[in-house]
C-alpha cells in the first residue's frame, strides 16, 4: 500500500491519482469515502458530528482501506493526528508530499469546503502537524512548485530509495 500524506493543498489527490495510473493501481481517497459512506460534504461532517466524531470515522474507514487490496490512498490532511491512523500506517509505504504553508494556501485559497481554513491557529496546526508527518513518513517528497509528473517522478524514485529525493534548498532539512 502507497499512502499519501500532507497538509491540505500539498496535491495528495493529484499525486494519488496519477501514481496510481502510472503504478495500474486503484487510487481511494479517503475523504472522498468518508464522503460517499455518511452521505455529507466534510464540512458538513465537522459542523454535525465535531472534529472528533469526524476523526472516527475517518480512522475506521482508513483502516478498512488499509486493510483492502494494494492502492494508492491519499488521506485527509489531519487524518494523522489520530493515533489509531499512525498505528494503521506502519508497515506501509507513508509518502509526505512536503509543503509551505504558503504554498498550501495560496492553492486551496478560500475553499470554503476546507473547515480548516476557518481556524484562527492555522499555522500552529500546520506545525503541529508537520512534525507529525516528517515523523510517520517512510518517504518524504519536497513538492515546492514542482509539476505534478516532476512530484509523480520523485514519489517514485523515494519508494526504490528514501535517499535519493533532494529536498529543497534552504529548507531547514537541507543537507540531511
Amino acid at each position: 500500500m502507497i499512502v499519501l500524506v500532507g497538509f491540505m493543498g500539498a496535491g495528495k489527490t493529484t499525486i494519488g491519482r496519477a501514481l496510481a495510473s502510472r503504478l495500474g493501481r486503484p487510487f481511494v481517497d479517503t475523504d472522498q469515502v468518508v464522503e460517499a459512506g455518511i452521505g455529507l460534504s466534510i464540512a458538513d461532517i465537522f459542523e454535525g458530528f465535531g472534529e472528533r466524531g469526524f476523526r472516527e470515522i475517518e480512522a475506521r474507514v482508513i483502516a478498512e482501506q488499509l486493510a483492502g487490496p494494494e492502492a494508492v490512498v491519499a488521506l485527509g490532511g489531519g487524518a494523522v493526528t489520530t493515533p489509531a491512523v499512525r498505528e494503521a500506517l506502519a508497515g506501509h509505504d507513508v509518502v509526505l508530499l512536503d509543503i509551505t504553508l504558503e504554498d498550501a494556501l495560496s492553492r486551496v485559497g478560500g475553499d470554503p469546503s476546507r473547515p480548516m481554513l476557518h481556524r484562527p491557529d492555522l499555522a500552529d496546526v500546520f506545525a503541529s502537524r508537520a512534525d507529525t508527518y516528517r515523523a510517520i513518513a517512510t518517504v518524504r517528497v519536497p513538492v515546492g512548485g514542482r509539476p505534478a509528473a516532476e512530484v509523480v517522478e520523485l514519489v517514485l524514485a523515494g519508494l526504490e530509495d528514501p535517499t535519493a529525493v533532494p529536498l529543497d534548498p534552504g529548507s531547514p532539512d537541507a543537507g540531511e
